[in-house]
């Protein structure tokens, strides 16, 4: 199964990973606020993840990191 993890404290909540995701299993929290005072990116659906990391990539804040096959 692949993993994504978010370091949702340094996360400005800009959205581009959430436009990036082919899958469309990205959201911004809308019931979270993080340390800075942003809604947080999180993934909806895990299993459906491909691991493709274009979040990742397009991530300005480096605040995504993906594992295929863990």
């Amino acid at each position: 199964m692949n993993k994504v993890t978010f370091n949702t404290d340094l996360c400005k909540g800009c959205g581009l990973c959430v436009e990036a995701c082919p899958k469309k299993i990205i959201t911004l929290a809308a019931d979270v606020l993080n340390k800075k005072g942003y809604h947080p990116a999180c993934i909806t659906d895990a299993e459906k993840c491909i691991a493709c990391a274009m979040c990742a990539t397009m991530c300005p804040d480096v605040v995504i990191t993906v594992e295929k096959n863990v």
